[in-house]
């Protein structure tokens, strides 16, 4: 069984800045790709940002220069720093890895 289990979210003032985690355990190797979506009040889900096993980041235009996306060295754990955070920034986040999803951490930015 596959654990994804993040941290991080929180309320935040525009401007500010949140760092969330995830952690992946379990009957899980060789991890790919580990990526970050998010989904606000009546959207789609949205991918964010994702790296490679090689350390490559992608990112959505809207949080380029904003975000980064990291993994640890052993690569079962993905960050997301988020700084000069929006209001529309305003979702829930899940990781994701392998087809496996987190339960989400919401992230709220007030104006």
């Amino acid at each position: 069984q596959v654990q994804l289990v993040e941290s991080g979210g929180g309320l935040v003032q525009a401007g500010g800045s949140l760092r969330l985690s995830c952690a992946a355990s379990g009957s899980i190797f060789n991890i790919n790709a580990m990526d970050w979506y998010r989904q606000a009040p009546g959207k789609q889900r949205e991918l964010v940002a994702a790296i490679t096993s090689g350390g490559v980041p992608h990112y959505v235009d809207s949080v380029k220069g904003r975000f980064t996306i990291s993994r640890d060295n052993a690569g079962n754990t993905v960050y997301l720093q988020m700084n000069s955070l929006k209001p529309e920034d305003t979702a829930v986040y899940y990781c994701t890895v392998q087809g496996h999803w987190g339960q989400g951490t919401q992230v709220t930015v007030s104006s």
